[in-house]
């Protein structure tokens, strides 16, 4: 029997990389896509996966694509923090590429062959911004609410087929994204760096401090096992209990 076969998007840093490793140790054989192709290299040669070199954004180039993949892991983003009467149009469409349309192809691309096989895992890295709003993030909310309903609708079609699909919601994580957004939060919000922190990031959690990478790897490996096979069209929040306001 071979081992089962994932891609992890976004896989070179952050969240991706920790999902890499995590999936990696359960003995499953990675593909890390990264548009980075050397740090998806590096990643890969670590975990003995393999690396793919892609941009997202060309999302023309993913229509017709097919992946032999058991688990598919949705994880690349991107972030843009300003009042929606800033917001640039480019920027909303860029984000809703990568993290709507690229995710919508590539599970278009996974799910014949996990058909075939009878057995598919779909995770999709969402956020707490899948299920609650945030002021001067429209492209990243928006883009997360719609992950969230493409993954229900793939968890309705795949589940008489043996594919479960769901989210992982994820606050704040210690990432280079989250960092990035502190200089742009500092800026919308008009205060100095070191209070958007406890100030603007943490403010709405009982527990004051970021997700690790690897606790949210933690969970999408437990998502993509066989123990998780009446799990499916759920969201999982790990928010430190912002959500639960």
């Amino acid at each position: 029997m071979r081992a089962r076969r994932a891609l992890v998007t976004g896989g070179a840093g952050g969240i991706g990389a920790a999902c890499a490793r995590t999936l990696a140790d359960a003995g499953m054989h990675v593909t890390v896509a990264d548009v980075d192709e050397v740090a998806a290299k590096a990643v890969a040669h670590e975990i003995g996966g393999e690396a793919w070199g892609v941009d997202l954004l060309d999302t023309d180039g993913l229509d017709g694509l097919r992946l032999d993949v058991d688990v598919l892991v949705n994880n690349a983003g991107i972030q843009v923090v300003r009042p929606v009467e800033d917001f640039a149009l480019a920027d909303f469409r860029r984000i809703q590429t990568l993290m709507v349309e690229a995710p919508f192809l590539l599970v278009k691309a996974a799910l014949p062959g996990m058909y075939e096989r009878g057995f598919g895992r779909i995770v999709n890295v969402s956020s707490v911004h899948g299920l609650r709003a945030s002021a001067f993030k429209a492209g990243y909310v928006t883009a997360k609410h719609g992950l969230e309903g493409l993954s229900k609708v793939v968890a309705l079609e795949g589940g008489p087929k043996g594919v479960t699909s769901n989210c992982v919601n994820p606050g704040y994580v210690r990432t280079p994204l989250v960092e990035r957004q502190i200089a742009e939060q500092s800026r919308v919000h008009g205060i100095p760096e070191d209070r958007v922190l406890s100030e603007v990031l943490l403010t709405g959690q009982a527990v004051p401090r970021m997700v690790e990478p690897e606790e949210v790897a933690s969970l999408v490996a437990w998502l993509a096992s066989d123990e998780a096979g009446m799990v499916t069209g759920a969201s999982y929040t790990m928010d430190g209990g912002w959500s639960a306001r």
